[in-house]
C-alpha cells in the first residue's frame, strides 16, 4: 500500500509534486523519483526484465579480461602493434555494446592512477547511462554500485552521486531502476537515498 495520498497530494500554492517517495508495504522494496521507480535487490533476485546492464570497467578494459593464457593466433609483430596502436578510453566516459540487454559500460577506473577511480568520473559515467537511456529509449536499466566493485568508494557516498544524477536527468523514457545490491540491504539503501532527497 503506498503512503497516504494526503502526504503526496500536490501543493496547491507551488503546485509542486515531490519528487522522491518511498512505496511502503511492497515487495521488492521501492520508491519514485519523479515518474521513475526504483527497486533495490539483489543480483540473484531480478526485480524485473531489464533493456540495459551497468557495468564498472577501467580505461583498458583489463578488469573484465580473461585470465586464462592463450594460444596466439597472431604473429608476434602483429600483436605488439595492436598493443601499441590501442587507445585508452576516456574515464566518466560510457560506452554501448550488445543487445537484449544491452551493455553499458562506465569507465570509471584508470589502472595508471592511485586510486584507479574518482568521484566525478563516477558522476560522469551515470550521466552518461542516463542519457543513452534517453537517447536510445531505454525503459529500464540494472545499475551497480559503480565505484564499490573494484573500487574503495563507499555505497553511501554512491548513492549520494546517483541521487545527484538523478536530480540532473529528464527522464521521458526510463521508467525502472533496479540498483543491484548486497542481500539484505535492500530497504536500508533505499532509507539513505530517500534521506539523501531531503537535504
Amino acid at each position: 500500500m503506498d503512503i497516504s495520498q494526503e502526504e503526496h497530494s500536490i501543493d496547491k500554492k507551488t503546485d509542486k509534486r515531490p519528487r522522491l517517495r518511498l512505496i511502503q508495504g511492497s515487495y521488492p522494496r521501492k520508491m519514485s523519483f519523479g515518474s521513475v521507480d526504483i527497486v533495490a535487490a539483489p543480483k540473484n533476485r531480478p526485480p524485473f526484465p531489464v533493456d540495459a546492464v551497468a557495468f564498472e570497467e577501467d580505461t583498458f578494459f583489463v578488469l573484465s579480461a580473461y585470465p586464462q593464457v592463450r594460444d596466439p593466433r597472431k604473429h608476434l609483430m602483429q600483436v605488439m602493434t595492436q598493443v601499441i596502436e590501442t587507445r585508452p578510453e576516456t574515464p566518466g566516459s560510457v560506452l554501448v555494446k550488445g543487445k537484449s540487454p544491452l551493455r553499458l559500460i562506465a569507465i570509471v577506473h584508470d589502472l595508471n592512477q592511485e586510486p584507479s577511480w574518482r568521484e566525478e568520473w563516477i558522476a560522469s559515467a551515470l550521466d552518461g547511462i542516463f542519457r543513452e537511456a534517453e537517447s536510445r529509449k531505454i525503459r529500464s536499466i540494472a545499475l551497480p554500485f559503480l565505484g564499490t566493485l573494484h573500487g574503495s568508494l563507499e555505497k553511501q557516498r554512491f548513492i549520494v552521486l546517483l541521487r545527484h544524477a538523478l536530480g540532473r536527468i529528464s527522464a521521458n523514457h526510463l521508467e525502472r531502476l533496479w540498483l543491484v545490491v548486497p542481500i539484505g540491504t535492500s530497504s536500508k539503501i533505499l532509507k539513505i537515498l530517500e534521506s539523501e532527497s531531503q537535504i
